[in-house]
């Protein structure tokens, strides 16, 4: 099976207003476009609203002290974002490609959402598994994996995100992720299809590397 995995004075593509629809029991106000790089909040804005990928997906990031910029995690269709109990944002999500986000806010905001807020908190500590290895070969193999589980168990995907996000994600170089794609791909553990497509031929293979 192949798989391709707002205030309102922000600039949109489109925004659809769906009255007072819920998720989780929070209010929906709309669904807005955004194109691709398009921020939808950034750090240092107020926080207190829930996001919710309607289409597409989103990156989260900081911007280190050095300037390099850490992805933190990526969102994808059905995902929830955006979820903190701070008064501000800490970091910025900006659209990959044209994506749908609904914005939710409310007094009971947190109502319905423990389990996404469950989820994120467990990528959080998966993504720090992964940052944390030694081996750049190591990193990329259990992204794959990763993004294998997120597209439905499947051994055959597109990447939402360019290589230079992989890299933002990993703590690597582009240059490193191609060379570790090289590498699995010349030992015959995964299969390359044109810039963003994926094909994992030894699973159990990759899943040992990240042992």
């Amino acid at each position: 099976m192949h798989t391709s995995l707002l205030p309102s004075s922000r600039r949109l593509t489109g925004a659809i207003h769906v009255g007072r629809r819920t998720h989780g029991g929070l209010e929906s106000r709309r669904i807005s476009s955004f194109v691709d790089g398009q921020s939808i909040y950034s750090s240092g804005e107020k926080a207190g609203q829930a996001y919710h990928v309607e289409y597409g997906a989103v990156r989260v990031y900081r911007v280190l002290a050095n300037g390099r910029r850490q992805i933190l995690a990526f969102h994808f269709g059905g995902n929830w974002f955006g979820l903190q109990n701070e008064g501000l944002h800490r970091s910025t999500a900006e659209a990959i490609g044209v994506t749908g986000v609904s914005l939710h806010e409310g007094p009971h905001i947190w109502q319905g959402l423990f389990p996404a807020v469950l989820e994120n908190f467990v990528s959080a500590q998966e993504h720090q598994l992964v940052i944390g290895r030694q081996s750049a070969v190591e990193r990329v193999a259990a992204f794959l994996l990763e993004m294998s589980d997120r597209s439905g168990h499947s051994h055959r995907f597109d990447l939402f995100m360019p290589r230079t996000d992989v890299a933002d994600y990993l703590g690597l170089t582009i240059e490193t992720v191609s060379r570790s794609l090289t590498k699995l791909k010349n030992k015959g553990i995964i299969k390359l299809h044109g810039a963003r497509g994926i094909e994992i031929v030894e699973y159990r293979v990759l899943q040992n590397l990240c042992l």
